[in-house]
């Protein structure tokens, strides 16, 4: 990644900041109603901690090896710690006491694994159901079409907290091919929540990212994972 300061990482929290609220203010909605996630994929711990100390309260990590090595080195203290990328069913028992929520939970197996480690804890996993919105086979998620099977599964396991739901939907240049798959997730989410289930609850609908997350907010978003607006563009190179 390229040279930074704590100041660039400011400025950048205070313009995406702006960003999302006029977005909130376009939709008539309250920028509380908003959470503003960094996504910190290869972000080194300094950069994270730069973001955290401007005012950053909530954190995405994507790997779960990388979110246990920079974890001792984050300064955490009111801030949440999130897992929102693919989990793999033999990493849950490892992860689940080292975040505040698992957002990509996407089959019936991964979703009894996380139950099962909870109740051996003897806690609740807070999690969020990922849908593959776009039907890309490139991406992880769950198909629409099986989530109301899913979460009336996990309606009936002990110790998680179904919170609301996920999606890393297609990314489309056309501001109104972009809405138009956040409105397809937004309904969706209400169809859940209409549906009144036990123990699952409607409550975080987390879609829209760096490029797109202005439109994802006007059809109904209430949480964003924003990491190369707030730290910079990624070297994989390295």
């Amino acid at each position: 990644m390229e040279k930074w300061s704590p100041e660039c990482i400011a400025e950048n929290l205070r313009r995406i900041e702006y960003a999302i609220g006029e977005a909130c203010a376009k939709a008539g909605r309250r920028r509380e109603e908003v959470t503003l996630v960094g996504v910190t994929k290869t972000v080194e711990p300094e950069r994270v901690n730069a973001a955290i100390a401007a005012g950053l309260t909530h954190i995405g990590e994507n790997y779960v090896q990388e979110l246990l090595a920079k974890k001792p080195q984050l300064h955490l203290d009111g801030v949440s710690l999130e897992l929102i990328g693919h989990l793999q069913t033999n990493k849950v028992k490892t992860v689940l006491s080292q975040v505040d929520r698992i957002q990509s939970v996407d089959s019936l197996r991964l979703a009894a694994a996380v139950s099962k480690a909870a109740q051996n804890s003897g806690t609740t996993a807070r999690v969020l159901v990922e849908v593959n919105i776009g039907e890309e086979q490139s991406k992880t998620g769950l198909p629409r079409e099986q989530l109301t099977e899913l979460l009336y599964a996990m309606s009936e396991m002990p110790a998680v907290s179904v919170e609301g739901l996920m999606c890393i939907p297609p990314f489309y240049e056309k501001i109104d091919e972009r809405r138009k798959v956040f409105s397809e997730m937004y309904q969706l989410f209400l169809d859940i929540k209409g549906k009144k289930m036990d123990n699952i609850d409607m409550n975080v609908l987390s879609m829209g990212m760096s490029a797109d997350f202005a439109e994802a907010i006007l059809e109904g978003s209430t949480m964003i994972r924003v990491g190369t607006a707030l730290f910079g563009a990624r070297d994989y190179s390295k």
